[in-house]
């Protein structure tokens, strides 16, 4: 009997009860157990298999906003219990959700299209959230469930990290803090057979060295940045905390609605000139949001919360972001690294436009009817633009399950 519900994401809730319920079937394997707390008071929960000394950590739910993790995380957790090699020597450790807070606001646990994916969106501002507070934060700052993560870090000392990770419209890609040799094999492999795009040239990983399509090696401490004005580092994540136990991570990336224009290798003509574009395109956007923004300001005032300190972060990103790609040379010169940049400059204000809609709603705005035309009109307009077709969430949670075994096979032969 498969732990996964029918075709839609779980909730945390019927996360954490899947897990028990796969515990109270193998008492003698499996032990579910409280890590944390959030700052809501959620308990955080660690579902481990197995008790050998090397581990392997997998963490779903860093981000609200892609809820492929919990369904992958429940499909590994049965496939290592039933499959003994799995476990040779090595056990399995599922932070079942990073920001259960988070999961919380996140509201479309079976989107229909891309609107339906934004009328219900969150994805808190940076320093609240656990994997990347640690890049923005003093330590003395830094969120409970970022405690939470580090110390199981602390406490397995695992040979991999694996974070399950997504994107709403576009392709699979693979981030590693080392390299895994081996890996980008199966990984092509499975993304071909489920039809499922690589993002050869993902915005995320812009400049950073490849083991082959779509699977990037983070570059060594000190190499520039791409993108200058981005507030964040990964080599200050709680990604690079395994480094100093010898471990290493590996960030899975799967999509919601694949892309098949986001891996073209292909030259692009004119580079430089259409990264100029998209900055334009992403502050002229941005604009139309800040103006509703300001305007309902009086009106809002005395409120707060996650979704629109999350909201003005957002739109705090463009200046800095634009002026990256109008005058930094871009890092990678294909077709499918300007795709994903286009992703990416229509992504921010959407996202920041959705999480404001919801404020305003929530409020009775008067100016709800305005930002809700702008929500859809830019949900349509990107899947049109890329030419969205949904991934079957059984497809979805295969190949980013396969990529994480695979993973850990390679990655337990670089370790010895």
């Amino acid at each position: 009997m498969s732990l996964l519900p029918e075709l839609r994401y779980p909730t945390v809730t019927e996360i954490v009860s899947s897990a028990r319920a796969l515990a109270a079937q193998h008492p003698r394997l499996c032990v579910v157990r409280q890590v944390g707390v959030s700052r809501g008071g959620r308990p955080l929960r660690l579902l481990s298999v197995g008790r050998a000394r090397r581990a392997v950590l997998v963490v779903a739910g860093a981000h609200a906003n892609e809820p492929t993790g919990g369904s992958t995380l429940l499909a590994l957790a049965e496939r290592v219990v039933q499959e003994r090699p799995l476990r040779s020597g090595v056990s399995w450790h599922f932070l079942l959700c990073a920001d259960p807070d988070g999961a919380s606001l996140h509201v479309t646990p079976a989107p229909r299209s891309l609107l339906d994916y934004h009328l219900g969106f969150f994805r808190p501002a940076g320093p609240e959230q656990p994997e990347w507070s640690p890049a923005v934060l003093p330590p003395d700052r830094l969120p409970p469930e970022t405690r939470a993560l580090t110390g199981v870090i602390d406490e397995l000392h695992p040979y991999l990290q694996v974070t399950l990770h997504g994107t709403d419209l576009g392709g699979s890609w693979v981030q590693l803090t080392k390299d895994i040799p081996g890996l980008a094999e199966p990984f092509a492999k499975s993304a071909a057979e489920l039809h499922i795009p690589v993002e050869t040239g993902a915005s995320d990983a812009a400049g950073w060295p490849t083991a082959g399509p779509g699977v990037h090696v983070m570059p060594d401490p000190g190499s520039g940045a791409a993108y200058p004005s981005m507030p964040d580092d990964a080599r200050r994540s709680t990604w690079y905390h395994v480094h100093r136990y010898g471990g290493l991570t590996a960030v899975v990336e799967v999509p919601m609605w694949a892309s098949d224009l986001v891996d073209d290798p292909a030259p692009h003509p004119a580079p430089a000139a259409a990264m100029r574009r998209l900055a334009s395109r992403l502050l002229r956007d941005t604009l139309e949001v800040e103006r509703v923004l300001n305007e309902a300001q009086p009106r809002l005032e005395g409120v707060d919360g996650p979704l629109l300190r999350a909201a003005r972060w957002a739109l705090e990103l463009v200046p800095g972001l634009a002026a990256d790609w109008m005058h930094t040379p871009p890092a990678d010169h294909t077709r499918a690294y300007v795709g994903s940049v286009d992703a990416f400059a229509r992504r921010l204000p959407l996202r920041a436009a959705a999480m404001l809609l919801r404020v305003l709603q929530e409020n009775d705005d008067r100016a709800s009817p305005l930002l809700e035309r702008l929500v859809a009109m830019w949900s349509d307009a990107f899947a049109e633009r890329f030419r969205a077709r949904w991934v079957p969430l059984e497809h979805q949670v295969e190949h980013q399950s396969r990529t994480v075994v695979a993973a850990a096979l390679h990655a337990r032969e670089r370790s010895g």
